[in-house]
């Protein structure tokens, strides 16, 4: 079973938490014991040992920087306009490549050949880890003609907003803003290129308009069924984006934060929130598009949250595993477990460098 997580702040939080990846995770810890870090972040949950002692083979590893924000001074991966945005991202991105040529056990995964290079590996005595670019935010790419810069440079996937951005409205203002005839323009540069464009932290309002104009592939990297989890509104899915996703193809990757799997938000303990919880969401998508072949994992584990707010029976990435093992307990079969697992993810991303 290749396990694939489509969306894990890496980069982040080397530059913003100074997080070495590189350290087994009972390491980064003991280093951070005490310190402001898990005050911030909670206690760490991933580190590149960690993954692979899980057997993950593929991440998709963000660029991710936020809109200046007065309420938090402390944050260093800000931007008071698009060129500090950019040059933030691109040094996220050179980190990626950085631990690619680095680190004899990490891969960055750009096509289908480096792909099966990370998947026939998992076979071997020295599996490699492979990360997969994905920019969470579009303000970095100054204009959509630079799209072409990002991509010679490996980015494979755009969210075009976290909060809003010059290309789209985003899900958390709650605003209904659409696209932007920027967004419109980036949208169709994207697609000329065979980017793919998550649908997470878009507004329902520019989703919706995504899936009626955008000629590519489109995906949900860490996104849950707003019907399982109401309280959280559109940084969620509607039923209406859920299906129109799974009919162009895409697959949603189920976010792993407590907060995100049952109603209830932070104020919820750990104990509160379990393994069936993660099952329930991954069974509501299946249910309402019909198949396993739409949902996947996208945990945003050490997203802006820690050990203490993931399920009871998780300690780190190296349990991402137990997800196959509640739903096979829920008689799914072997291939609809392996497919949830990462097997979907595979496949649509061959589907999206084929040519």
């Amino acid at each position: 079973m290749f396990i694939v997580d489509s969306h894990l702040d890496l980069a982040y939080n080397y530059w913003e938490f100074d997080r070495d990846l590189r350290l087994p995770l009972a390491a980064l810890r003991q280093r951070e014991e005490g310190g402001p870090v898990p005050a911030r972040n909670g206690t760490a949950t991933v580190t590149l040992p960690e993954l692979q002692r899980g057997g993950v083979g593929l991440v998709f590893g963000t660029l991710y920087v936020g809109p200046f924000n007065k309420n938090r001074p402390h944050e260093k991966m800000i931007y008071h306009n698009k060129r500090q945005a950019h040059n933030q991202a691109m040094r996220q991105l050179d980190y990626y490549h950085r631990l690619a040529d680095d680190l004899p056990y990490v891969r960055l995964v750009t096509d289908v050949k480096s792909l099966d290079e990370v998947i026939a590996s998992q076979q071997t005595d020295s599996p490699l880890l492979g990360l997969v670019p994905l920019m969470e935010g579009a303000d970095p790419i100054r204009e959509p003609e630079e799209i072409e810069m990002w991509y010679e440079r490996g980015l494979r996937l755009i969210g075009l907003a976290w909060g809003n951005t010059r290309y789209a409205g985003g899900n958390w203002s709650g605003s209904g803003i659409g696209l932007s005839k920027e967004g419109h323009r980036l949208l169709d540069r994207m697609a000329d290129l065979g980017v793919i464009l998550d649908h997470t932290h878009l507004s329902e309002r520019s989703s919706l308009e995504a899936l009626d104009r955008f000629q590519g592939i489109s995906v949900a990297t860490h996104s849950n069924a707003r019907q399982m989890v109401p309280d959280v509104k559109e940084r969620h899915l509607g039923d209406t984006q859920i299906r129109r996703l799974a009919e162009q193809g895409g697959v949603i990757g189920v976010v792993l934060a407590n907060g995100f799997l049952k109603s209830g938000g932070r104020s919820l303990k750990k104990a509160e929130v379990t393994l069936a919880d993660v099952a329930a969401n991954i069974d509501y998508i299946c249910q309402l598009v019909g198949s396993a072949h739409h949902v996947g994992i996208g945990s945003d584990f050490d997203g802006g949250f820690g050990r203490e707010n993931i399920p009871a029976e998780f300690d780190s990435a190296a349990d991402l595993p137990l997800i196959a093992e509640t739903l096979q307990t829920r008689g799914y079969s072997d291939a609809d477990v392996a497919a949830v697992m990462g097997g979907n993810w595979v496949n649509l991303l061959r589907r999206a460098w084929a040519s």
